[in-house]
């Protein structure tokens, strides 16, 4: 039997949660990275351009990984956004964004202070002010594939 969410000591389930993977053209990248990284060593032998080619690969697919391993959640009264973890009660009302605007708050309506999570292969995005008057960071920019989810998961966390 599983313990229930509401017992102490157990952890919420997320009313959210959205990993924002690279597109798989990223990967299809990162192998011809690795078959450069083999044909650059290929004059020197079998073995460097073997090793080339597996060094280079590692380390494109390591940095693809890496990349597209954000995450967004909302668990119990919190905003996980990246490493940043943020009260549900320190943030205003969320906005979703369509591709135009959020083009428009990641360039020319960007405040330098603000908290971005941004993906360029993204192309909408949630907009949430931080109303706590101790944090100096204006506003959340998250980029996500289901804006109105997340909207939706942080107005039901904010309802508890």
């Amino acid at each position: 039997m599983q313990p229930s969410p509401a017992e102490p000591g157990t952890p919420a389930e997320p009313r959210f949660d959205e990993r924002l993977t690279v597109p798989r053209s990223w990967w299809l990248i990162t192998a011809l990275v690795a078959v450069s990284g083999g044909v650059v060593l290929l004059p020197l032998g079998p073995v460097p351009m073997l090793g080339g080619l597996i060094a280079a690969g590692a380390m494109a697919a390591a940095g693809v990984s890496s990349y597209g391993s954000a995450r967004i959640r909302v668990v119990a009264d919190s905003l996980v956004a990246g490493d940043a973890r943020i009260p549900v009660p320190a943030l205003g009302e969320p906005e979703v964004l369509d591709a135009g605007e959020a083009r428009a708050w990641r360039s020319h309506k960007a405040d330098p202070r603000a908290f971005m999570l941004l993906r360029s292969y993204v192309p909408t995005a949630v907009r949430v002010p931080v109303t706590d008057p101790q944090d100096p960071t204006p506003y959340l920019y998250l980029s996500t594939r289901d804006p109105r989810g997340l909207v939706a998961a942080l107005e039901a966390a904010r309802g508890r």
